[in-house]
C-alpha cells in the first residue's frame, strides 16, 4: 500500500499545522486508527536537506494532541510541556510516521509519549504533557 492509504487531512482545524503539514491521519473505523504520517518534501527540509527539526516537533505535537483528544471528538487541548531527543535525520521523499501512546489520562491532564519512525526505525522521540480543554474553549 502507498502512502497515504485510507488516511485523511483536516484542513483548516490549525492554520500552522496546515501551512507546516500536510499532516495525515487514520479515521476513527480504520483498521490502522492511531496512525499518523507526512511525505517529507522539500519544504520540510533544512539547509541540509534533511528532515527540520522544528517540523519533526510540530508533526510530533499534531500527532499526540489527536490522540490525547480522542481526535478532538469531544474535548480540545493545549500543549504544557514538551521534551524530545532527534536520533536520526530523514530525506526528501521518505514517509515520516507516528502512533503516540497515552500513558495516563486524568481529569484535566494527558501524558504522551512516542517515536516517529522513517523506514522502520526511528527518528524522533517525544515526552509531552498537555491540559484537556472543553470544546467551548474554541467558542
Amino acid at each position: 500500500m502507498s502512502f497515504p492509504g485510507t488516511m485523511i487531512v483536516q484542513a483548516g482545524f490549525d492554520p500552522a499545522e496546515d501551512h507546516i503539514g500536510p499532516f495525515y491521519f487514520e479515521p476513527k473505523g480504520s483498521p490502522a486508527f492511531g496512525g499518523y504520517g507526512f511525505t517529507l518534501k522539500a519544504q520540510h527540509c533544512n539547509a541540509m536537506g534533511s528532515v527540520h527539526g522544528g517540523v519533526l516537533m510540530t508533526f510530533a505535537d499534531f500527532a499526540l494532541c489527536m490522540a490525547a483528544t480522542d481526535h478532538y471528538e469531544t474535548e480540545t487541548c493545549v500543549t504544557v510541556s514538551f521534551s524530545c531527543e532527534f536520533l536520526r535525520g530523514a530525506e526528501l521523499g521518505q514517509v515520516i510516521s507516528c502512533q503516540p501512546r497515552i500513558n495516563r489520562k486524568t481529569g484535566s491532564l494527558v501524558f504522551v509519549s512516542g517515536e516517529c519512525m522513517v523506514e522502520g526505525e526511528p527518528c524522533f522521540s517525544f515526552s509531552s504533557v498537555v491540559k484537556r480543554l472543553s470544546l467551548e474553549r474554541l467558542g
